[in-house]
């Protein structure tokens, strides 16, 4: 991610605004809650606000540093909730700094939905209550995450002035989505499952993502794998290759 996507409160007003007001939505469809966030990380580099509305805004940043949901659902890729984040014994650093913010009393409930936008770029939605989560709460979040993915795909996009950049990010979402699809068949697992395994194996095998979901399609369907129309085609390399078999082999051996 640019520094420029960074500073997009300053310099994308309009993108920032539509961020909010989705945030905003969020807040007001789950019962209880009392804001949600949006933190964007790229490259190892420490994930950042980029938007927050309600008590969020306020909340987030002593999450991030001092540990919680948005830190390790950042750090992991797995999504992570409690129901009491003041008392909740895996941040204790948290839980001291919370009380010591009497503007964050309310707080009890949080879920952190981790997702991407391209191969290093990364965000957690977050969202916090003031009760217990209630069940349904990341299927909530899920719903919104892929409009949260467009947004920032299009941020990305408009920061670089590049169309070809453009095209190769839509590239890029349309490879992981059909790789994904192709896992979850297989292990009959979630979408969430689906992304952690191909992130893990690009991580163990150093290769990107998108090279590795397009190596992925094309060996299971031993033959070029689709892509959008008018999109520029993703070619990998031999590792990712290698990495491809080698992954589809443990996913069908007995």
């Amino acid at each position: 991610m640019t520094e420029t996507l960074m500073n997009a409160a300053d310099r994308w007003r309009p993108l920032t605004e539509l961020l909010e007001a989705l945030l905003e939505r969020i807040t007001g469809e789950l019962p209880g809650c009392l804001g949600a966030g949006l933190t964007v990380g790229q490259g190892g580099h420490p994930p950042r606000v980029l938007a927050a509305a309600g008590v969020a805004a306020g909340l987030l940043p002593v999450s991030l540093a001092h540990g919680g949901p948005v830190a390790v659902a950042a750090a992991t890729g797995d999504p992570v909730t409690t129901d009491d984040l003041a008392a909740d014994g895996r941040w204790p650093r948290l839980s001291r700094a919370i009380a010591d913010r009497p503007e964050l009393a309310a707080v009890r409930g949080a879920a952190a939905l981790p997702g991407l936008w391209e191969d290093t770029g990364a965000f957690v939605l977050s969202a916090v209550f003031d009760r217990p989560l209630d069940a349904g709460v990341l299927g909530v979040l899920r719903r919104y995450e892929k409009l949260t993915e467009a947004s920032l795909v299009v941020a990305e996009a408009a920061s670089a002035g590049d169309p070809d950049q453009t095209l190769d990010l839509l590239a890029s979402r349309a490879a992981i989505e059909q790789a994904k699809g192709v896992v979850i068949a297989v292990r009959r697992c979630a979408p969430d499952e689906a992304w952690q395994t191909l992130r893990r194996a690009s991580q163990e095998f150093n290769v990107k993502v998108r090279e590795l979901a397009v190596a992925l399609v094309e060996h299971v369907g031993r033959g070029p794998a689709p892509g959008p129309a008018g999109v520029p085609e993703i070619r990998p390399g031999a590792p990712a290759r290698h990495a491809a078999e080698r992954l589809w082999s443990a996913f069908t051996a007995k």
